[in-house]
């Protein structure tokens, strides 16, 4: 039992994970990126000479994955040529497709708001323009019979998480706080990338893991479990797209373009599940056959974190969430100044 989930928490963390992780501040160079993916130049509508788009480099996560689907499903429905965009997605680092945008050498990325804030205090003005990710991605979970249903419940406890760094340790610092507890009230165990074998094998307590990862992988097991969210306690806005102020101000229609079709891709996708989890298919390859079926559980565990909130656009988030956020990151030492929450993020181009 041991083997098979740590070996289908593997598979699951390699074809699922990547993208959402709150990169280290430090991290080795991304390797050459994958292939990227484009949508088929338009025929121009007189049937004439096809019309030219403009080339778009997306940075997004680490490999390609069925947690990507709303950009394959732009893509692949012809959403971003509609919009004259001819958008590849490259794979790579989040932190280092941050620095590539605050300078101006990449157009767009996908980043998490604590990034956004961490890219700002370090002086990259990056900007956050369309919310993707609704919800904070990282949970703590935790085997139904350790107790845990409320943070407070994590003092004396084993938790386990990759390190002191990226969206796991945001995550576990965020909860902490919300249980007016602090690093020493609990037993923090670095176990690196494995929470889902740490926790069955009983190496923990609990663990913070991606939603679409570890909860998928032990449920699909059959191990009872117990699931905190941090977006109860703290609301940082999450997965999103981010680009610059000289982009924002020199060519808003592109970046206006590139919003509304993404806003597209997302609602479609959430109107067509099944159909969009095919297109992911197209563009995934090895997460179908015989692991079509573990894939399919995290695309579905991903659907709830591309809905918009009651009373929320898609694409949108609020100027308290970004001032809440920017106040934890530098209450919590995770930047060393209070950034201004109305330079992280613009809702200019939303419902345009």
């Amino acid at each position: 039992m041991r083997n098979r989930i740590l070996l289908v928490s593997l598979i699951v963390l390699l074809l699922s994970v990547t993208l959402a992780a709150c990169a280290p501040m430090s991290q080795p160079a991304a390797p050459e990126p994958a292939p990227s993916e484009s949508a088929p130049p338009e025929p121009a509508a007189d049937g004439g000479a096809t019309q030219e788009l403009r080339p778009i480099s997306l940075g997004v996560g680490f490999i390609p994955n069925v947690q990507f689907a709303p950009f394959y499903v732009g893509i692949e429905k012809g959403f971003y040529a509609e919009e004259g965009l001819d958008v590849r997605l490259d794979y790579g680092f989040e932190n280092d497709y941050l620095k590539l945008v605050g300078v101006g050498e990449s157009e767009f990325m996908i980043g998490s708001g604590d990034q956004v804030i961490i890219g700002r205090a370090q002086g990259l003005p990056v900007r956050y323009v369309m919310n993707w990710y609704t919800q904070y991605p990282v949970v703590l979970m935790a085997r139904k019979e350790a107790g845990i249903t409320a943070p407070a419940d994590m003092a004396g406890k084993k938790i386990g998480l990759p390190g002191p760094f990226g969206a796991n340790y945001v995550a576990f610092r965020g909860l902490l706080e919300a249980a007016g507890l602090s690093e020493a009230d609990v037993q923090m165990e670095s176990i690196g990338f494995t929470q889902a074998a740490a926790l069955n094998e009983g190496t923990v307590d609990a663990a913070l893991d991606y939603a679409a990862n570890g909860p998928v992988v032990l449920e699909r097991e059959g191990v009872p479990l117990t699931v905190l969210t941090l977006d109860p306690y703290l609301t940082i806005p999450a997965n999103g797209l981010v680009t610059n102020d000289d982009l924002i101000e020199n060519d808003p229609d592109l970046v206006q373009r590139m919003v509304r079709a993404s806003i597209k891709a997302i609602d479609y996708t959430l109107q067509n599940p099944d159909e969009a989890f095919q297109i992911a298919l197209n563009f995934v390859p090895e997460a179908g056959g015989e692991n079509e079926a573990a894939n399919r559980a995290v695309f579905d565990a991903s659907l709830p974190f591309w809905t918009p909130k009651e009373g929320v656009q898609i694409g949108e988030t609020r100027l308290e969430d970004w001032q809440a956020a920017a106040e934890f990151m530098q209450r919590t030492g995770l930047v060393d100044t209070l950034v201004p929450a109305e330079e992280l993020f613009t809702n200019e181009f939303i419902g345009q």
